[in-house]
């Protein structure tokens, strides 16, 4: 078996997603809502209690996870401000803005197949409940 990548693969190849395959947190943490939320509402730099407003339902302290891991991954930057008492401000990255492209794609596809999805959903509950 041969790991590569799945798009643009020969028919005959058959791929392999290895467990430690270095795009996996990658994935996860873009694929996570709150993350690509975070990330889409960072058009400008924002405060964390500005960005926690904005993101309902969002509890502290999965906020902060999230913006740790961002961080972490490069896609987004933290500046302590000096103010009193001390902000914190949150702004993207070049590697961070370069993802709102192929973002913006994938939110513009759930919006337009939103509905669709929904009436599968509907249609598979009505169909589990017989």
């Amino acid at each position: 078996m041969r790991d590569t990548e799945p798009h643009g693969v020969d028919a005959g190849v058959h791929i392999v997603f290895q467990a430690d395959c270095p795009s996996r947190p990658i994935l996860d943490q873009i694929a996570d809502k709150w993350s690509m939320m975070i990330m889409a509402l960072l058009e400008q730099p924002m405060r964390f209690n500005e960005l926690k407003r904005r993101l309902e339902g969002v509890t502290q302290r999965v906020l902060t996870q999230a913006l740790r891991r961002l961080e972490r991954n490069g896609m987004i930057q933290r500046k302590v401000l000096p103010t009193s008492p001390v902000g914190v401000e949150y702004s993207l990255t070049a590697l961070g803005e370069s993802l709102r492209e192929p973002f913006g794609h994938l939110y513009n596809w759930t919006v337009e197949h939103g509905e669709e999805i929904q009436n599968c959903q509907r249609a598979y509950d009505s169909r589990a409940d017989t």
